[in-house]
């Protein structure tokens, strides 16, 4: 079961959920579903938000066939459980024991350690009303529209990476409380559905 309350020692911003991540034992070529969500904490929405969003946006990792829409199936089902007032987030078996290539993986992880202090230092507790129960419970609905329309985006060339970029703008909003991050992943929510729906009608 994967806990929505807070604990202390919570990653709160891009670097410390990195140095997270880099900590999962190296004894296996792959690395699980499972093994990201134990190095996340199992704990809350924001921080799987955040991976999701960075596995869909980096070319690396999103560019092997099926990850986006592995990628869609966590988001969905961690936002559902949250709308329908869970107090835990339930993952199948079977989505856990998927896995990407620990070479792949890693690659991603330096990838984005250049870009992550630069990323932490725009963030703030701001515009706080947008990570009240009501906000998050918004951002949560916005998740579930970009991972049901994760598969279509297969066929609309690179709006895959551009959801990836909602998922990692929401992820960094709810664990550093900025407000005007969810604002921004509304932005690109909504960009990123038009596009796909103009494409596809």
């Amino acid at each position: 079961m994967l806990t929505m309350g807070k604990s202390n020692d919570d990653d709160s911003n891009l670097t410390e959920l990195i140095d997270s991540l880099e900590h999962i034992k190296h004894e296996s070529s792959q690395v699980s579903v499972d093994d990201i969500v134990d190095a996340v904490g199992r704990r809350s929405f924001g921080p799987l938000l955040l991976v999701a969003g960075l596995i869909t946006v980096v070319p690396v990792i999103s560019g092997i066939p099926g990850v986006p829409v592995l990628m869609a199936v966590l988001v969905l089902l961690v936002s559902g459980q949250l709308l329908a007032g869970r107090k835990t987030f339930w993952l199948p078996q079977w989505l856990l024991h998927r896995s990407v290539s620990r070479q792949g993986f890693d690659k991603a992880l330096g990838w984005l350690k250049k870009p992550a202090k630069w990323v932490d230092g725009l963030l703030g507790v701001r515009l706080g009303w947008m990570t009240g129960f009501t906000g998050i419970r918004a951002t949560a609905v916005a998740c579930l529209l970009l991972s049901l329309s994760m598969p279509p985006m297969e066929f609309v060339p690179f709006s895959a990476n551009s959801a990836g970029l909602a998922l990692t703008l929401f992820g960094l909003g709810v664990m550093a409380r900025d407000g005007l991050m969810l604002a921004l992943g509304f932005l690109v929510t909504a960009v990123t559905l038009t596009v796909v729906l103009v494409n596809l009608l």
